[in-house]
């Protein structure tokens, strides 16, 4: 199904309804967010199995998948439209409480949460933050537009690496709309900068060489069905991840791509999820070379509630793909995790 208009945009999305007919109104729904250049086609095989207990919302982002950029701005950069822009109350650093307590104000004021391991509270310098057009923020707020669109309150957010950071910022943005959240594949924190200028310098050739005869080359859905997985994904995926490669809007795949790894923007995902009261879970798995599991736990340490064994579970020899390469266990995880959490 297609969003009239989403700020500027279409979003395609499929809701599904809970099949064994016992669906409470306190029932969560089950909000799915995908990877960049994917699309939301990844979840199928995941929200088939989820989808007899939970409302299942998975949807293509902005300028991915079938969802497109109506309004483009003449530079990738440029603010979001008016409604969207607003500014944001983020985190510029922290300090203990009994240093916090001498100020009233530090910019924009304090917030404050209670560790579960310690009685000390700790509050966080706040500052003005306001989101580019294809920030981890933005696209959050389309999610926040897209959920209103449909009148759905109540959500845990699973995010697929691209996906995991953006439904972070959902968490932090709509704290009482978003029960939880579950990362796939999905870390960081760390900024490299020899690294993450080989990746945006490899991102944006890969973007600007995409012809639309791609997808008629016989042999590269097999190649498609090898990148970033452990074993060779079945040639359905191949065709798939070839199409949404090329469908990709240009400008949406450079904005994200530039815009969510700065150096600035790599730094504060950390401590927005500092700043969680949610419950947030994370799923690595050990042959991920895209995003290893020591950058998955990093992100994951940062959480008030952190505890390893609880917060993070590790896939056995699977890739970066890990709700294709092994459904069964990421639907196993997702479901216990929502009904201990949920």
């Amino acid at each position: 199904m297609l969003t009239e208009n989403n700020k500027g945009s279409t979003h395609a999305y499929d809701l599904t309804e809970t099949l064994n007919g016992t669906e409470e109104i306190d029932s969560p729904t089950l909000v799915f967010i995908h990877g960049w250049l994917l699309s939301r086609a990844y979840w199928q095989p995941v929200t088939a199995q989820l989808s007899a207990d939970y409302r299942c919302l998975s949807y293509d982002l902005r300028g991915f998948g079938e969802s497109a950029v109506l309004d483009q701005p003449k530079h990738h950069d440029a603010q979001l439209s008016e409604g969207s822009n607003s500014q944001i109350s983020i985190p510029s650093g922290k300090v203990l409480s009994a240093e916090a307590s001498s100020e009233n104000v530090v910019n924009n004021g304090t917030a404050s949460v209670k560790t579960d391991c310690t009685d000390q509270t700790v509050s966080y310098r706040m500052e003005t933050y306001q989101p580019s057009r294809y920030s981890l923020a933005a696209y959050a707020r389309d999610l926040e537009t897209l959920l209103n669109d449909l009148n759905i309150n109540n959500v845990w957010v699973i995010g697929h690496s691209l996906g995991g950071s953006i439904a972070l910022w959902a968490a932090y943005l709509q704290p009482e709309r978003v029960q939880g959240v579950i990362c796939i594949n999905a870390g960081g924190g760390i900024y490299i900068p020899k690294e993450f200028e080989k990746f945006r310098a490899a991102g944006q050739q890969m973007v600007k060489f995409r012809p639309r005869w791609l997808p008629t080359f016989p042999l590269l859905p097999r190649l498609f069905s090898r990148i970033m997985v452990n074993k060779p994904l079945s040639p359905r995926w191949g065709k798939q991840r070839l199409k949404d490669f090329v469908n990709a809007e240009a400008v949406a795949a450079v904005g994200a791509l530039l815009e969510t790894t700065t150096q600035s923007e790599v730094h504060l995902l950390p401590q927005i999820v500092s700043l969680l009261t949610q419950p947030v879970h994370f799923i690595t798995a050990t042959e991920d070379s895209i995003m290893p599991p020591r950058y998955v736990r990093h992100l994951a340490s940062f959480h008030p509630q952190f505890k390893e064994q609880e917060t993070v579970s590790e896939l056995l020899y699977h890739g970066h793909m890990a709700m294709v390469e092994q459904p069964e266990a990421v639907a196993k995880i997702v479901r216990d995790v929502v009904n201990i959490d949920g």
